[in-house]
């Protein structure tokens, strides 16, 4: 499951002139880091396993290096996506979103995604802000995860974010009309109602996530999943445990590939085409985990077990989840049973969405009643400490 390119990356947005000059071929997942650089994100495209990125995402790309935080002084947030702001070094951030504008959003959200068929890529993009957590780093921002970074420039061009400038520019209009939502609320808005208007479980989000200020504040390369580590298993586990996660939820968040494709020019893996993508929706092309690719549902951990089709993608971190003891448990639970997939699911992506942030206020915003999830600790996103 690489937040970053291979393994979580789902994308379905047609690609845009802009992409190239900034991330080049691009890939639509979830990524996670790993040694090969094939990372888990949503996306639809794993990476290669040579040294093109393949993280784990709704896409895959390289693997997590834990070295120091490195970010270039003069990379700005990508100033054709967003001619208004200010250059890094410079710019003002809110420290918090206003509900009122939030629901709005979401409700522009859902019509995006209605004409665009963007819900894999928009996953990947709040994946791959959250997914550089790391829970052994305890001052903020420097240990990563949901706090808008993903804006820059610099960290756009990492190998596991490959065509994330394309989800950007679906959420520029957004982001323009609703000035009082942080990036980070957004990046996570847009992922999680991606989820739902998919099929999916309703996920128990917060809001009030703080920005980064500035390129300086983005976390180094290499944090985000692989799609084909030498040692899938561990690799998955290295990823995710940094982050906080355990064996159940690593299967749990993986099952988020039952959406989008992996394209070979942008990671390195799947198929250029199949019967289930030439024809689109959204830019045709690429091969998908199921049939489906833009419902969400268990048939994810159905087709990596039964493995009766040619045409639908098992990338290395998918096939070890049936492999591993102890990730086969669960793996086999949600393949014959929905609705604890679902369950899981949901409360492993609210983690996610969480991880790293430092909101205002301290506790979070909720949009709707009756959210529930994880429970929610405010000093550890608003201070770091764990």
């Amino acid at each position: 499951m690489a937040l970053s390119s291979s393994r979580f990356a789902l994308s379905s947005a047609p690609p845009s002139p802009m992409a190239a000059s900034l991330a080049g071929a691009a890939s639509s997942r979830l990524l996670i880091p790993s040694a090969s650089r094939a990372r888990i994100s949503l996306s639809s495209s794993p990476a290669s396993s040579s040294s093109s990125v393949s993280r784990l995402s709704l896409s895959s790309s390289s693997s997590y290096s834990f070295s120091p935080l490195k970010c270039l002084r003069s990379s700005a947030t990508a100033p054709h996506l967003f001619p208004n702001q200010k250059r890094a070094s410079m710019s003002t951030v809110a420290a918090a979103s206003d509900p009122a504008q939030l629901k709005s959003a979401r409700e522009d959200i859902k019509e995006i995604l209605k004409s665009k068929f963007c819900h894999p890529i928009l996953v990947r993009l709040g994946w791959h802000d959250a997914g550089t957590y790391n829970k052994n780093i305890e001052e903020w921002p420097r240990r990563g995860g949901a706090n808008g970074s993903l804006r820059f420039e610099i960290e756009l061009k990492h190998g596991a974010n490959a065509g994330l400038v394309n989800a950007l520019e679906l959420l520029k209009p957004i982001k323009e009309k609703y000035s009082g939502i942080t990036y980070a609320d957004l990046f996570q808005l847009a992922s999680a109602t991606a989820i739902e208007e998919a099929g999916g479980p309703k996920i128990p989000m917060r809001y009030g996530r703080v920005d980064v200020s500035a390129s300086e504040q983005c976390p180094e390369e290499g944090r985000l999943p692989s799609a084909g580590p030498p040692n899938p298993a561990d690799h998955l586990r290295e990823v995710f445990y940094r982050m906080g996660f355990n064996d159940k939820e690593i299967v749990a968040l993986s099952g988020a590939h039952t959406l989008g494709r992996s394209r070979p020019e942008r990671s390195g893996w799947g198929k250029p085409e199949t019967k289930y993508t030439k024809d689109g929706p959204g830019a045709p092309g690429g091969q998908s985990w199921t049939e489906q690719w833009l419902k969400f549902d268990n048939s994810y951990f159905k087709d990596i077990k039964e493995r009766r089709d040619e045409d639908l993608l098992v990338l290395p971190t998918d096939a070890v989840l049936f492999e591993d003891p102890a990730f086969k448990v669960y793996a086999e639970k949600y393949a014959v049973d929905n609705e604890a997939f679902f369950k899981d699911y949901a409360e492993a992506h609210a983690k996610l969405s969480n991880a790293g942030a430092k909101f205002d206020p301290p506790e979070g915003i909720v949009l709707d009643d009756g959210a529930v999830g994880e429970k929610f600790v405010a000093a550890k996103y608003s201070t770091g400490k764990d």
